[in-house]
């Protein structure tokens, strides 16, 4: 378990890694929009002691949105005496990584982080697991990189156009929450899309259940029963394909 700086000609990407040198697997480990955090770290510190090399990159912290946001805002949005403020603020944060070269650049970003892990150890196999803003570049990555093992997207928006879903190449495990509704409503086009694309991919929708069910450190939106679910399944699925 240490922190690295992974140098490279354009980028220089911090990131959190956990596991044995002689593990034969890796996964990249994306965290949620509040960056390279406790939980994510607990993360990556548990799936290692499942016999993974896993490697999280900050991949934020450059755009100084961690130090204008925090947890609290989410128990502010959820509560309606203050939920308009709660949101606004969290648009105006959330500029910086909105934009199409902030997109293209954290893609670059999770490309080294996967030649980083190939390279540096070795690894016979590597995916990716990541939460929300995670979640989102899980897909991205997938279907950037034809040389991905697995992909595991929690609660994260698919590509939306079918061209970039025919470039994923791995089986993808995607879990959310029944009260996350603009993800669950996508999930019949996306199901349907994977389906004619002929792609390896299932899901998984836990009732009575909203985003960030995973996250332990955030009692607002934490589900433990549904969490604990979501790793066994997440588990299988990384010793199915890793």
């Amino acid at each position: 378990m240490t922190n690295i700086i992974i140098t490279h000609e354009k980028y220089q990407i911090p990131a959190y890694v956990a596991g044995k040198e002689n593990n034969r697997a890796g996964i990249i480990l994306i965290h949620e929009v509040w960056g390279l955090n406790k939980n994510i770290r607990s993360l990556t510190d548990r799936l290692a002691a499942q016999g993974y090399i896993v490697l999280a990159p900050d991949l934020i912290s450059q755009t100084g949105i961690t130090e204008k946001i925090d947890q609290s805002i989410l128990a502010e949005a959820a509560n309606p005496a203050t939920r308009d403020e709660a949101q606004k603020k969290m648009r105006a944060a959330m500029t910086p990584i909105r934009s199409e070269e902030f997109g293209k650049e954290t893609i670059e970003r999770l490309r080294i982080c996967f030649n980083y892990l190939r390279q540096e150890y070795g690894l016979e196999k590597i995916g990716v697991m990541g939460f929300c803003f995670g979640g989102t570049y899980a897909y991205s990555l997938a279907a950037s990189e034809p040389d991905l093992a697995a992909v595991l997207p929690f609660y994260g928006h698919a590509p939306e156009k079918e061209e970039e879903l025919s470039r994923i190449s791995c089986p993808v495990m995607a879990f959310y929450g029944e009260k996350d509704i603009a993800l669950v409503q996508d999930l019949p086009r996306l199901q349907m899309s994977m389906k004619k694309l002929k792609k390896d991919f299932r899901f998984k929708v836990y009732p009575d259940t909203g985003h960030a069910f995973m996250n332990d450190t955030n009692p607002t939106t934490y589900n433990k029963e549904a969490a604990d679910d979501a790793w066994r399944e997440a588990l299988k699925f990384l010793k199915a394909h890793l």
